[in-house]
């Protein structure tokens, strides 16, 4: 019989997915099915940017890249982050690698191990507390509330800081909350943190650029007393609706750069050679088409964030960044979990339990509206008839 080492029995998943699977299936029997669970830009890559990853192969760019990027991207991200933050990056600390998640997984890798702890948002992405677990340390969350706009304490961030805390996790905008925690709140986070200098930050950024009402993203880059131990975790799939190139960076402090390339090389090799090239494009290209999806998803906010505030027994928070909408279902009788798959298998809604970013995530369920005005209109109407026709329970009926 195989022996599979015992740390791949606590190696979670991401639910999204999952759901996707079971959507896709009744989909595939007939049925009308709504996605509003994957977390995924419904609009296509801009053109320029497929073109120019087109023109790549047409080039002949098919082979081997260094394992931290082309030089060209690299120097585009810096100028970039520049753009956006007002901060000098320098291209040399820039680790292009196939998404977001790889960033996440090599700092966790880097810092965690047993007897160690790393601080993570919860209700959070389900990567963070999976792959903490996977290193062996243990994971700490940071609690989000609802009355606060779904962001932290940073006073209570810093209570939970103990001497075998190696790694503090930060989202912002945040996934499944589109939570965009303020700029007095990092303030008072980072003050803190100059009390306790050997705890590194990686701060996950991807939906920097998805904000709405005036919100401000503000980038841990811009802390000077962060520099030397700030991890940024960054990307285009979300910006540029390019999920399915793969493709993220990461900006490493100078110490901690060479480690993250060896672990590269020892991962991935490189990241796809044309897919580099159309990073190019969209970092350096007009900026239209990311200022009209922006728009689109701000309209598609305004009219869920009504729509279920007008459901029976749900409220729902405005978020001020992302693309989703975590509603509060604690008066509607139903747990989070019977609440995601009742409404998948009754009316063909799909959706995520919030109990899958977290033990804090129970009460409430995570809706992408990354769909178009007419599904998501469509998917309240599903909703509003669930809420008059499925026979309630108490949550702790399970």
């Amino acid at each position: 019989m195989l022996q599979m080492a015992g740390r791949m029995q606590v190696l979670g998943t991401e639910t999204a997915f999952e759901v996707l699977a079971r959507a896709n299936a009744l989909a595939a029997q007939g049925r009308s099915i709504i996605n509003l669970g994957i977390g995924q830009p419904d609009f296509p890559t801009p053109e320029h940017i497929v073109e120019a990853g087109r023109k790549a192969l047409a080039d002949g760019h098919h082979g081997y890249t260094p394992a931290n990027g082309i030089p060209p991207l690299r120097e585009a991200v810096a100028a970039d982050l520049y753009r956006r933050h007002k901060v000098e990056v320098s291209p040399d600390l820039v680790l292009v690698v196939p998404g977001g998640k790889v960033t996440m997984f090599f700092a966790i890798m880097m810092f965690g191990e047993a007897g160690t702890e790393i601080l993570y948002p919860n209700p959070g992405f389900p990567i963070y507390e999976s792959v903490i677990r996977f290193s062996g340390a243990t994971p700490v969350p940071v609690p989000l509330y609802e009355s606060k706009g779904f962001s932290f304490s940073a006073d209570e961030v810093l209570e939970k800081i103990t001497s075998r805390t190696r790694l503090l996790i930060i989202n912002s905008p945040a996934n499944p909350t589109g939570g965009v925690v303020p700029r007095a709140e990092l303030d008072r986070l980072v003050a803190g943190l100059e009390r306790h200098p050997q705890v590194a930050v990686m701060s996950d950024e991807i939906y920097g650029e998805i904000v709405y009402d005036g919100a401000e993203h503000v980038s841990l880059l811009q802390y000077p007393s962060l520099r030397e131990r700030v991890i940024l975790l960054d990307g285009w799939s979300k910006t540029y609706a390019m999920t399915g190139w793969r493709m993220g960076y990461g900006v490493w402090p100078k110490a901690l750069f060479p480690h993250a390339e060896r672990l590269a090389i020892n991962c991935h090799s490189c990241v796809n050679a044309a897919a580099q090239y159309a990073g190019i494009a969209a970092l350096e290209g007009p900026r239209e088409p990311v200022h009209r999806m922006v728009r689109a998803f701000a309209e598609r906010r305004k009219m869920i964030v009504a729509a279920l505030n007008g459901l029976p027994g749900i409220t729902c928070a405005n978020p001020g960044g992302a693309f989703y909408v975590f509603p509060n279902i604690s008066r509607t009788g139903h747990d989070a979990r019977s609440f995601q798959s009742r409404l998948l298998d009754q009316e063909g809604v799909a959706t995520i339990a919030g109990t899958s970013f977290g033990e804090f995530g129970e009460n409430y369920i995570r809706f992408s509206y990354a769909n178009s005005l007419e599904a998501i209109t469509e998917a309240i109407e599903r909703i509003r008839r669930f809420m008059g026709n499925a026979p309630h329970r108490n949550a702790a009926e399970g």
